[in-house]
């Protein structure tokens, strides 16, 4: 039966508690232990799947199809462990379970209330898979005394007395200010919180710090003499050149052996840690640098590209060099000339989006890398702006377009090479969607098979005939238009199993140009690069040598 961490956060949001538990689980591992990660989130949205990037940054995808926070993308670049359906819960999704019962009468008829049947669903949402690993890491969104996060923390203390004694610890993520005008860590805050979280029945057995500075011995003391903790189970988080360097510098810390310590884990497995010193390495010692134009329409907000930037970093990896990710608003290509703006980078990345703003920028990048020779992935939204570019300018259809933005036929004409995808097959039976559906769940979502062309670029680059990638869209280029597309030099080398369905296309007389429908970057791993994302990159390396 797996043992519990569960992780809150106190004094102020957006401290790391993802990144924490990410580090955390590799550091297990890295002892020997199997592990998983989740994530509670209080918002009383059903998952993340409709709400802006601007609002809670990009959405992740797993394989069994469903949308996630996107922290749920550290735990499984930090531990390779994919994520499931059951890995990440919200208030809105737990709230939408205990209606749904109520409306079918499973409470016989009870006065349905937090305490007990929340508290209970969100139990019953722990308990799910405890016999599969070690270690079941779960991260508690918000911090703690925020009124949305009370259920959970009520459910957290449940649970874990309802587990056997030592079976379940918590670990607590503060912030210890730096005063410039005294020159002093401030101690007070975290001592609030831990307060705040004894308050509700729930007292930390590690406390992790994040500091500019570090933290001086006596202020360390003072932490664990306040807050009721061992002195080395006061964990300082400084921050970091790369998020990558969080398994050493935590290990160097003493945190996986301050987690073991409080579970009674004696003597404790020694760890592993080439695999991030190789990393590390990777990253620190990087023989060049290229430079990649990001052209999307979410470009205010980076972690609204999260999975893409990380997936850049592994291919730099991959082929020791700095990849170097700028930023460029697709809008602004719909006023002015892309060239200038392009010329110097040695690769450009249309990522994935929704809606028509920016298209007709993303469309004149596609043309500038096709023209210009310079190495070009299209992701999602990136492909099918690739492919109305090529049916406009290589194929002649000078009024193609995409059903998501001209769907009003009867105002503008217009040929529609994307569609709005009405059916397809999901393992052994028939999805149907209509346009009118609610947007919440209703994509093409999760892991799906592709066939690839033999001799194709893609083929070569992933060594296999047959792969199995994450995609999350409703429109879909249509394969009517292949002939003529083909004919032109753009070719389909990655078809759905039925061969309906095109998944990859690409350029044959390119240095390096590839759309693919799906989302290659939420596979990527800094210990494994996604192939595409490393071929990518060496791509733009062999351009940065010829300039």
């Amino acid at each position: 039966m797996a043992r519990y961490v569960f992780i809150t956060g106190g004094v102020v949001s957006s401290l790391g508690k993802g990144l924490a538990s990410a580090a955390l689980g590799a550091l297990l591992q890295a002892r020997g232990f199997s592990v998983r990660l989740r994530k509670l989130d209080p918002y009383l949205n059903v998952d993340p799947g409709t709400m802006s990037p601007f609002e809670h940054g990009e959405v992740f995808v797993t394989d069994d199809g469903a949308e996630t926070d996107l922290d749920l993308g550290h735990y499984e670049r930090f531990t390779g462990v994919a994520a499931r359906n059951t890995d990440s819960v919200s208030s809105g999704r737990i709230y939408s379970n205990v209606l749904e019962k109520e409306r079918r009468g499973d409470y016989l008829g009870k006065t349905i209330q937090v305490i007990p049947h929340v508290t209970n669903e969100i139990k019953d949402f722990l308990a799910v898979g405890e016999d599969e690993v070690d270690f079941m890491l779960c991260e508690i969104g918000g911090t703690v005394g925020d009124i949305e996060g009370l259920p959970f923390f009520e459910a957290i203390r449940q649970f874990s007395q309802d587990k056997p004694r030592g079976q379940c610890i918590f670990m607590h993520l503060t912030l210890l200010p730096y005063v410039t005008a005294s020159g002093e860590l401030k101690t007070k805050p975290t001592q609030h919180s831990v307060k705040e979280l004894r308050s509700i029945g729930i007292a930390p057995d590690v406390l992790v710090c994040r500091s500019e500075h570090p933290i001086p011995e006596k202020e360390r003391e003072k932490i664990a003499l306040f807050c009721n903790v061992r002195k080395d189970a006061v964990i300082a988080a400084p921050d970091l050149k790369s998020i990558y360097e969080a398994p050493l510098a935590y290990h160097r810390e003493g945190l996986d052996q301050a987690v073991l310590d409080a579970f009674a884990i004696s003597p404790a497995p020694r760890p592993d840690m080439r695999r991030w010193e190789d990393v590390m390495d990777r990253l620190e010692n990087a023989e060049g640098t290229v430079r990649v134009a990001i052209v999307g329409k979410y470009t205010q907000l980076e972690d609204a590209y999260k999975s893409i930037a990380e997936a850049l970093t592994h291919g730099g990896m991959a082929n020791r060099v700095r990849v170097k990710a700028e930023w460029i608003d697709a809008e602004i290509f719909e006023r002015e000339d892309p060239s200038p703006s392009l010329q110097g980078f040695h690769a450009i990345l249309v990522p994935g989006g929704f809606g028509e703003r920016g298209t007709e920028g993303k469309i004149k990048a596609a043309q500038f890398a096709r023209e210009k020779k310079v190495p070009y992935l299209g992701i999602c939204l990136g492909m099918q702006m690739a492919v109305v570019e090529a049916a406009r300018n290589m194929a002649g259809l000078k009024d193609a377009g995409s059903e998501e933005f001209d769907h009003e036929a009867g105002k503008k004409r217009f040929t529609p090479v994307v569609y709005h995808l009405k059916e397809w097959v999901q393992g052994n039976h028939t999805v149907a969607r209509k346009v009118d559906d609610d947007k919440g769940g209703t994509m093409r979502l999760g892991a799906y098979t592709a066939m690839l062309d033999p001799g194709s670029k893609v083929a070569e680059i992933y060594g296999s005939a047959t792969i199995e990638e994450r995609h999350r869209h409703r429109y879909e280029v249509d394969n009517k238009y292949r002939e003529k597309l083909e004919g032109c030099g753009l070719k389909f080398s990655g078809m759905s199993p039925d061969g309906r369905l095109p998944e990859i296309v690409e350029i044959e007389d390119h240095p390096w140009f590839i759309g693919v429908q799906f989302h290659p970057e939420l596979k990527s791993k800094p210990f494994a690069p996604h192939p595409l994302f490393a071929d990518f990159v060496r791509a733009a390396k062999e351009v940065s040598r010829l300039v």
